[in-house]
């Protein structure tokens, strides 16, 4: 698709960063539906890769839903945009190549406000796909906390509770927990 600069249009880039469990998909959802009832034209995907849910919707863990597109990657993400759209929404970013950190980019610069959703951090605490990027070139950033499961103090980080050391394995409550820095065990030690 080729992008066109909309005139007067406040392009930025927004990332809700955080760890499992912390209502990053509840934000997202939040601000898409605003952007919905201001007559925004407003377009939402997911990666292919999160497939804990059918493909052509976002579903939150309090079952807050919106349509959305399932994709493979940032280039498949841009052929799917269409003309006019003015707010773009992206969950579960940190499944996403790191083409996306230049396609949010080449967005909001075309007037587009680009909303970004995804873990900051895997669970070995490393930095997670193209977030690190997202969250540099963010004009806002909101960092959100779960609720730690062992002493319930704010939580920041996914614990892998179950299966094996890949960077990536999709789950939920039956893999992961929120844990605080405290309460935190490294995988494997």
């Amino acid at each position: 698709m080729q992008l066109n600069r909309m005139d007067g249009a406040p392009g930025r880039i927004e990332v809700i960063a955080g760890g499992m469990f912390s209502g990053k998909s509840e934000e997202l959802v939040r601000r898409l539906r605003r952007a919905s009832i201001a007559r925004q034209r407003v377009q939402v995907f997911k990666p292919v890769t999160d497939s804990r849910h059918e493909p052509g919707r976002l579903i939150t863990r309090d079952l807050r839903e919106l349509e959305a597109e399932s994709v493979r990657d940032a280039a498949e993400l841009k052929t799917r945009l269409r003309l006019g759209v003015q707010v773009v929404g992206i969950d579960e970013a940190q499944f996403f190549d790191e083409a996306l950190a230049d396609l949010a980019t080449e967005l909001a610069d075309h007037g587009v406000r680009v909303i970004v959703a995804g873990l900051d951090q895997d669970f070995d605490r490393r930095p997670f796909g193209p977030m690190p990027r997202l969250l540099a070139l963010a004009e806002l950033v909101d960092k959100m906390h779960a609720v730690c499961v062992r002493c319930g103090s704010p939580a920041h980080y996914s614990q892998r509770i179950a299966g094996g050391a890949d960077q990536v394995q999709v789950g939920d409550a039956e893999s992961y927990e929120a844990r605080c820095r405290s309460c935190f065990e490294p995988w494997g030690r």
